[in-house]
């Protein structure tokens, strides 16, 4: 609207009330220059400069110390716009090459990151920004055209909302870009509290697997029963593969506790044992003379019950 005022005090308001970022957005730099003195110390995107106001944005972008993103029509434009603004001495650039038509916008994202990084073109470079958001109708396609910007390649994906079934698989995503899918992902081996344990607290053990852990705990923190979790290194591999490859046998989880120094945050000496691993108890009551080896259940939903019974 070029509404300077209104557009700085809603600056103002998002930039005290989130933890995050933001994006300035308008065409005239007068407007920017607004929401800049009310939230520059957050240090804001600027976008966008064009052919058209590029002299501008980009004295707007130097003298305030902040990032600028750099929009054209094309891949070409916009190689000639970054030269430009690189000429002026800017260095925190943000590239869109403008497409919004999903199979053009994917074409321009791979071709300027072959160019820069086969070619060597500094040009296309870097970063670049992506508008899911103007090329969908609704939420579902919104965030399969981000995945897919996720892998290929934009550094910035704008969203039109926030919502959790939308978000958490896209996170999911990007945590997972670097990861070799014939490696198990894991946890560190150790003690972890959840729920602040006392003295008193139960103590169960589990593998290293990330989603055993990540479901046993989650568990554990639904039952409202502060609990000690050791995590035995078994590869990555979960309870029942663990077991039946012999990463999780008795001798070895019993020496596990024994190491792991828990002892000396407890005052009882029972452990409680997956149920799937039931045939360890003997050996690790070998291994754990003096120790209660307690089989829990067989499946991880049934574990805050199960905690929950046993304070009762």
């Amino acid at each position: 609207s070029g509404d300077k005022k209104g557009f700085a005090e809603k600056a103002r308001q998002i930039a005290e009330t989130s933890e995050f970022n933001l994006i300035l957005m308008s065409e005239k730099a007068d407007v920017l220059k607004a929401g800049i003195e009310a939230c520059g110390y957050k240090r804001p995107l600027l976008y966008a400069a064009t052919a058209a106001n590029a002299d501008d944005f980009g004295k707007l972008a130097k003298e305030a110390g902040l990032p600028l993103s750099v929009k054209a029509d094309s891949v070409e434009k916009l190689t000639a716009l970054t030269d430009k603004l690189t000429g002026m001495g800017l260095k925190d650039l943000v590239l869109d090459p403008g497409s919004r038509e999903i199979k053009k916008a994917l074409e321009d994202q791979v071709a300027m990151r072959r160019a820069a990084l086969k070619d060597g073109n500094r040009k296309v470079g870097f970063p670049t920004i992506t508008f899911p958001c103007e090329m969908a109708s609704n939420i579902d396609v919104e965030t399969l055209i981000a995945a897919m910007f996720i892998a290929k390649y934009s550094a910035i994906v704008v969203l039109s909302d926030f919502s959790g079934e939308a978000l958490f698989p896209l996170l999911l995503e990007r945590l997972n870009i670097f990861t070799d899918p014939q490696r198990p992902m894991t946890v560190t081996q150790g003690i972890y509290e959840i729920g602040n344990p006392d003295e008193n607290s139960p103590v169960c053990v589990t593998t290293n697997f990330a989603l055993t852990y990540f479901i046993v705990s989650g568990e554990i923190e639904g039952s409202k029963v502060p609990s000690w979790l050791l995590i035995k290194d078994s590869e990555g591999l979960s309870v029942m593969t663990a077991w039946a490859a012999g990463k999780f046998a008795g001798d070895e989880v019993g020496q596990f506790v024994k190491k792991s120094g828990i002892e000396g945050k407890i005052k009882h000496k029972e452990v409680i044992i997956p149920g799937y691993a039931a045939a360890i108890a003997g050996d690790m009551e070998e291994e754990l003379p003096g120790w209660k080896i307690t089989v829990g259940p067989r499946e991880a939903a049934h574990l805050s019950a199960f905690l929950r019974a046993r304070r009762q």
